[in-house]
């Protein structure tokens, strides 16, 4: 019959099983901006490490100036403590030398007395003149081994720092100058124990 589909004889097309088919890998498009991320990321790697790098150089500084300020201090705290031994140790031996200095003076003005008189002087006092020099002597050797020395001060500038003017007296020698000791000035090691008591030179008066 002329309205019926016409069936055809051809065998039907084989079809290959799913497992048979290939697997195409297809790359995914690349996203606009990757490669800038790419290129950015070890920019700031090294940015970082860069502020890393000076954070620690800031803490390097400031543990170095703790350190310094730290060692100041111990330094001197050391140079004080020194500083006070030294003081008490000065005020302690001083006390006992100034007790001494007194005796000193008395023993040397009786020696210039004696020298005054000369020949007047008594046979009988010459072996007490005698002892008291070795007496002087006994002290001189140890005040030598204590480190005290006498303070020069005869026909030497006035030394305010040394010396101690008690008048002043008209002179041919340059004003300032000592003229006479009146007492004796010692010192101990660097340190002064005693001012020399000493008349200074000054101009004579012109005569009008």
């Amino acid at each position: 019959m002329s309205g019926e589909p016409s069936q055809s004889n051809d065998p039907p097309a084989e079809t290959k099983p799913a497992d048979d088919l290939l697997p195409v890998e297809v790359e995914a498009p690349a996203a606009e901006g990757d490669g800038a991320v790419a290129e950015a990321a070890p920019v700031d790697k090294v940015a970082e490490l860069e502020t890393k790098v000076a954070a620690l150089e800031k803490e390097k500084k400031e543990n170095w100036d703790r350190y310094l300020r730290s060692a100041a201090v111990l330094e001197n705290l050391r140079k004080r403590q020194k500083r006070e031994a030294e003081d008490a140790k000065f005020e302690s031996k001083g006390k006992v030398l100034k007790e001494m200095l007194p005796v000193v003076d008395n023993l040397e003005r009786a020696i210039e007395h004696a020298a005054k008189s000369g020949e007047e002087v008594d046979a009988a006092l010459k072996p007490i003149v005698e002892g008291v020099q070795l007496v002087l002597r006994q002290f001189t050797t140890a005040f030598e081994r204590l480190e005290v020395t006498a303070v020069e001060a005869l026909g030497q500038p006035f030394d305010p720092n040394l010396h101690e003017a008690i008048s002043q007296q008209e002179s041919d020698q340059a004003p300032g100058t000592v003229v006479q000791v009146l007492q004796r000035g010692y010192k101990s090691g660097d340190r002064l124990l005693r001012p020399a008591l000493v008349v200074v030179a000054k101009a004579k008066a012109t005569e009008g």
